[in-house]
């Protein structure tokens, strides 16, 4: 589950008392908005889309008022608008009214399990209120810490010493910023994203770091994100019918997390761990056809179903099938990779032959005898593959994923259907 927007992220982030902008929902009166401009000089219109969804500035989609008629204007603009970015596409269910917040500056944070770093992250800048993509690297901090002793203090102090940040907004950040670390960590969440922070100075002339937009996932497994009392339909958002398929199988053992990317996509990832799922999503982009989450260790016969649905629908159009994950703790990679040789296996001797490309990357328990199932079952499809380790970097794998992708698009896949006798 994904969440976008103020109008939960500031009951959310009043759970650890981090200061927010005022937020109204559509039902507010006219007589609310207007007490809410006079505090402070104008609202913020903001459509409510379900899911994680975002751009909604670059697409015009949040609308400006210092008086009651152009806020209810914006509403009536707003409140069904139909928002698209890349390939998701949502419908407003209504709006937000959310108080002007003068600042100084403007901080962009986030919170995410890194595979990179095999541990939690604070990313961090303070030339926030842009996308976080278009900045140099030596604007960024990234920082791994110890999940046992928490976001401390003197990580996000350091950090921002080594940005060069001015002083004046080190201190209250470093008091406030540390709060997320428990929003994030006991309520099952897999990233928390503010951005951005406005630090405003009050009548006194002192700063306080205000939320004025929010972003979170969830792991989906974690029951402490019930400890939240979100609604049941936060997140009713139109499902595939891969999508209703997958979620069908979802039981206590093993994670089967899917979302339809891209219906034209030519690289269909079956991903293992949270953050392998958000890097390679990320990475392919619209190459992609899903975004997929399968680990927990799945049991042979729940594997072996995700596989076969998998194969069913995205196969035909598929250039590389990728196989991808981090190095796992708990998941026993032979009976993963059985399951999936085996499905594949199956699909042929049904549906017949498709040229295909695999790619695989993972580390693990029993890595090196899954890796020789899958090698066996690949030789006898006449399928070619690339397999990759637990000491080879993750982004590189991807990146080798990609160049076979376009091989395959330029010519490869004509070959490979010509050695196996594809007409």
């Amino acid at each position: 589950m994904q969440i976008t927007g103020m109008k939960w992220g500031a009951k959310l982030l009043k759970y650890v008392d981090f200061p927010t902008a005022e937020v109204l929902g559509a039902e507010a009166t006219p007589e609310e908005i207007q007490a809410l401009i006079d505090k402070y000089g104008g609202v913020l219109v903001k459509p409510v889309f379900k899911g994680g969804i975002g751009k909604k500035g670059k697409a015009g989609l949040v609308g400006k008022a210092t008086d009651v008629r152009t806020a209810l204007k914006e509403k009536e603009r707003l409140y069904f608008v139909e928002h698209r970015h890349g390939n998701s596409v949502a419908k407003s269910e209504g709006v937000t009214y959310e108080s002007f917040i003068k600042a100084d500056y403007e901080v962009y944070v986030s919170l995410t399990d890194s595979t990179i770093f095999r541990a939690p992250t604070l990313t961090i800048t303070h030339h926030g209120g842009v996308d976080i993509e278009e900045l140099p690297p030596e604007k960024i901090a990234s920082v791994p810490f110890d999940p046992l002793t928490g976001l401390k203090g003197f990580v996000i102090s350091n950090a921002l010493q080594k940005l060069g940040a001015p002083n004046e907004i080190i201190s209250p950040l470093v008091q406030n910023l540390t709060k997320l670390w428990d929003l994030f960590h006991n309520y099952g969440m897999t990233t928390l994203e503010l951005n951005p922070i406005r630090v405003s100075r009050d009548a006194n002339g002192r700063l306080t770091p205000i939320a004025c937009d929010f972003k979170c996932s969830f792991d989906g497994d974690d029951r402490n994100s019930k400890r939240l009392f979100l609604p049941e339909d936060l997140e009713n958002t139109d499902l595939s019918e891969y999508e209703l398929e997958v979620n069908q199988l979802r039981t206590y053992q093993g994670q089967s997390d899917v979302f339809v990317i891209n219906p034209t996509g030519t690289v269909t990832a079956m991903t293992f761990g949270g953050g392998a799922n958000a890097l390679v999503t990320e990475l392919l982009g619209d190459r992609a056809t899903i975004s997929s989450d399968f680990g927990g260790n799945p049991p042979y016969a729940k594997m072996k179903e995700i596989s076969r649905i998998t194969y069913k629908h995205w196969l035909p159009q598929t250039n590389v099938l990728f196989i991808i994950g981090g190095k796992a703790n708990n998941t026993d990679i032979y009976e993963t990779f059985r399951a999936m040789a085996d499905a594949l296996r199956e699909y042929f001797a049904e549906r017949g032959p498709t040229p295909l490309f695999v790619v695989v990357g993972r580390g693990g328990p029993n890595l090196v005898r899954g890796m020789g199932y899958l090698r066996d079952v690949m030789d006898s499809l006449g399928l070619p593959y690339a397999m990759f380790g637990f000491d080879s970097a993750m982004s590189e794998v991807i990146n080798y994923a990609m160049a076979a992708d376009e091989w395959m698009a330029n010519g490869g896949r004509q070959i490979i259907a010509q050695k196996m006798g594809i007409r």
